[in-house]
């Protein structure tokens, strides 16, 4: 019964501690000991499985409790015994039976377009529109506040052939992101420097500090104050000698007719799980580049499964040129929870070619890693 008319029967959710090698700070929070991210497989009636992850962070997009109940009070009665072929009108639906709840929205896609893909005989990224790159430049995020631990990563790293990183800036003082920013320039020349304060600037030293670090020529620099400071972003904007880009001020369609209205930046961060799904996410990078704006492939704390998902959006996205941060899996969780490792090959995603997501994940390690309930 391999057609994409057949029924979906089965609804599986585990809830993960997914641990991790170190400590990271952001401007908004810090990560110690693991993040938490829930997990989604659908079922046919044939017994194809379809997979899906919400990907959650309480201080910027919600909670993984907030997650699993979307996911299983309020989704569960839309999916359960609609057929595969009714993807649009189950996420139409999505929409309006639960507010916000982003990233359990970002997992029923991702599943639903995983089933359509295996079923089809289809990559996730030909449902999405075709591919446009065979894969995607990788950039690392530098966040650790031993600074010799963030040393030895970026050694390791360019020995991968990464040539992007990320450092997160704003959770110690001034003088701190300086330092890393000069250590960065002088030791490793082969990077693209890349800046994010992650919301972490106080209103009345946002701009100095900005345009300071702007003199190392970062690519950019994104999100410096809170979210909703969209008149003090444009001020920025202004003044500021590199692209500002948005992060947690623009989570999709909606936020993006508002910030390119406002002009409060110069890029933004494209991810599944704050849009809501991979076709939001894409509609969100299309508006962006209509207004003149960049756009590059974000995560949140991921494992391989959401890295998957993101990657397929971002392969048939043309709109998105800024390379993507797809690299939990492979340099920041203890043990992903993909069968196979994720793929990643002289410091960029290689985009897969196999049906749907191209892997999947290792029931055993979601055993091993669901949370007690």
């Amino acid at each position: 019964m391999a057609d994409i008319d057949q029924k979906i029967v089965g609804y599986d959710i585990w809830h993960l501690d997914v641990p991790v090698v170190s400590r990271r700070d952001h401007g908004i929070g810090a990560i110690e000991g693991g993040f938490e991210v829930v997990v989604l497989r659908l079922t046919t009636e044939d017994g194809t499985q379809g997979w899906g992850e919400a990907s959650c962070w309480s201080v910027f997009t919600g909670s993984p409790e907030a997650s699993v109940a979307a996911l299983d009070r309020y989704l569960r009665p839309i999916v359960v015994g609609k057929r595969i072929s009714q993807r649009g009108s189950i996420m139409e639906a999505a929409k309006y039976v639960v507010a916000h709840a982003t990233e359990a929205k970002s997992a029923l896609e991702s599943a639903l377009l995983d089933l359509e893909g295996r079923i089809a005989c289809l990559p996730v990224w030909a449902l999405l529109g075709g591919k446009v790159r065979d894969d995607v430049a990788l950039s690392v995020s530098i966040a650790n506040p031993e600074v010799d631990d963030d040393i030895a990563l970026m050694e390791r790293i360019r020995d991968d052939g990464v040539r992007m990183v990320k450092l997160k800036t704003g959770f110690k003082d001034h003088a701190f992101d300086m330092m890393r920013c000069e250590k960065i320039r002088n030791d490793f020349p082969e990077f693209s420097l890349r800046v994010d304060y992650n919301q972490g600037l106080e209103i009345d030293e946002a701009i100095q500090r900005v345009l300071d670090l702007a003199a190392f020529q970062p690519d950019f620099i994104e999100q410096p104050v809170r979210a909703h400071h969209f008149e003090l972003m444009t001020k920025i904007r202004s003044v500021c000698p590199v692209p500002l880009l948005a992060d947690e001020s623009v989570f999709g369609p909606e936020d993006m007719v508002r910030a390119a209205h406002e002009g409060i930046a110069d890029g933004v961060s494209i991810k599944i799980m704050k849009s809501g799904g991979l076709t939001r996410a894409q509609a969100t990078a299309k508006m962006a580049k209509s207004h003149g704006w960049m756009a590059y492939g974000g995560d949140m704390h991921e494992t391989g499964l959401a890295h998957l998902a993101g990657t397929h959006m971002v392969a048939a996205t043309p709109e998105i040129m800024l390379g993507c941060e797809f690299y939990h899996a492979t340099y920041y969780v203890k043990q992903d929870i993909l069968s196979d490792p994720f793929p990643v090959k002289n410091g960029r995603v290689v985009v897969p070619s196999a049906p749907g997501l191209g892997l999947t994940p290792d029931v055993d390690r979601l055993s091993q890693m669901a949370r007690a309930t």
